[in-house]
């Protein structure tokens, strides 16, 4: 059908031998009439726009998601109490920076050390108690324990605990009542 001796870098001729060979498609009904080419074209225009419309909401939805994380993570971190995720053996999961100053280490470095060697040993038996109860209560418990590790007292914190139902993970907010303890004894 073509040629070899075609000049293919001339674009009339090129142009022309490709209208011939259209017509022969079309005679053939291997192409689209001109009405089916017509409706395919409106439905890909619609299809187009529909995409165009799914694409801005998705945008949308994407600076909704981003804003909402910023907030949440400026909530979180920059809270003026600690708050931690434990495993069911007391392994810190998550912690924001509050809660690395309270235990007197680096936020990263803490990941995956155990919450309870941050506990003082006089406070340990209450801890335990506490944790083995947000366990079994399935309720939100608290405690107040004094932070500290190898003699050293760190500071006097009051906790909340409870566990979440699709992981199991304990959820830990701790106050530092340091100052409040203080105050009373004066």
């Amino acid at each position: 059908m073509i040629s070899d001796e075609m000049d293919f870098m001339n674009a009339k001729v090129l142009r022309k031998k490709a209208e011939e060979v259209l017509k022969e498609k079309q005679q053939k009904g291997s192409i689209p009439e001109e009405t089916d080419t017509k409706r395919l074209l409106h439905e890909l225009q619609v299809h187009q726009i529909e995409l165009e419309m799914q694409n801005e909401e998705l945008r949308l939805a994407y600076i909704t998601a981003e804003t909402a994380l910023k907030k949440y993570t400026m909530l979180f971190d920059l809270s003026p109490m600690g708050y931690f995720t434990l495993d069911s053996d007391g392994a810190i999961c998550e912690l924001n920076f509050m809660g690395a100053e309270m235990l007197g280490e680096r936020h990263f470095s803490l990941i995956d050390s155990n919450f309870k060697l941050f506990i003082s040993e006089d406070s340990k038996p209450v801890f335990n108690n506490f944790f083995k109860k947000i366990y079994t209560s399935n309720a939100k418990e608290f405690c107040e324990v004094i932070l500290g590790y190898d003699k050293k007292t760190l500071c006097s914190v009051y906790m909340e605990g409870v566990v979440t139902e699709d992981d199991q993970k304990c959820l830990l907010s701790v106050v530092d009542i340091s100052k409040f303890s203080l105050q009373n004894k004066s």
